[in-house]
């Protein structure tokens, strides 16, 4: 679940596809999202999906492999959307899937009428977590979901207890009350031991992954070895609070 597309720098994203070429899943649990997606009303199928910041492309093909659902993924780097088409063959749902490069933040303002859109594991790429909600509701139709993976601060735990902390997390509660705020209904969550039932790496071996791909690159361009090594010293830091002091969550919403 930690948060591996976080940069600190502009200058680290051309080394992210090597750094984390490891990885299919990158944030989302596709299975739980699958499973939350399930036999809910208007997503029949043939329903139109967009999975915004999509990685490469876990999440969309799962979708479209286990509910048929057609699914437009959209990614700023381009080597993910690549690997992600390749997934689409590869599971025979390339009829099914559409993957393109472009930044989400100009992908709310154009991309519109969908009954569902995904955002998973981005932080704050479009805005707080108010700004965030609106923005995606301006891409689903009424009565369309909105499935968001996210964390929240645990029940003991503050910001001040935060390692890594480029990033407010909020409580639960603090996020209902956006939610209603924004006029969207909590339909459904997993959470917590729920998540973690799909083939991506255990938090130890994609830390271990991270680290050996930072080593890579540092033999290799030993000027920018203090960039690689804070990145693992930053996804470091999340795992950590993830495994003390935040909750995962997978919530469904609908406007």
């Amino acid at each position: 679940m930690a948060g591996s597309l976080t940069a600190d720098t502009v200058d680290l994203l051309p080394y992210l596809p090597y750094l984390l070429q490891d990885f299919w899943e990158l944030g989302s649990d596709p299975l739980a999202m699958v499973k939350i997606l399930q036999e809910r009303e208007g997503l029949e199928k043939g329903a139109r999906v967009l999975d915004l910041a999509c990685g490469k492309g876990a999440v969309a093909v799962r979708v479209a492999e286990k509910l048929q659902l057609h699914v437009k993924g959209i990614d700023l780097i381009s080597e993910f959307i690549e690997y992600a088409k390749g997934k689409a063959e590869e599971h025979g749902v390339d009829e099914l899937c559409e993957f393109i490069v472009g930044d989400i933040n100009e992908a709310v303002c154009n991309e519109i009428d969908y009954d569902a859109v995904i955002l998973g594991g981005v932080g704050d790429v479009l805005g707080d977590p108010a700004q965030t909600l609106a923005k995606l509701k301006e891409t689903i139709k009424v009565g369309g979901y909105i499935l968001i993976d996210e964390c929240y601060l645990s029940e003991n735990a503050s910001q001040a207890d935060m390692q890594w902390d480029n990033y407010e997390y909020l409580t639960k509660q603090q996020w209902e009350a956006l939610f209603k705020d924004a006029g969207l209904g909590l339909i459904a969550e997993t959470s917590g031991d729920e998540l973690g039932g799909g083939e991506n790496l255990s938090p130890d071996e994609g830390l271990a992954a991270i680290r050996r791909r930072a080593g890579e690159l540092s033999a290799q361009q030993p000027n920018k070895k203090p960039m690689f090594d804070a990145y693992v010293e930053s996804q470091r830091s999340e795992y950590e609070d993830i495994d003390n002091n935040l909750v995962g969550v997978v919530w469904l919403l609908q406007k």
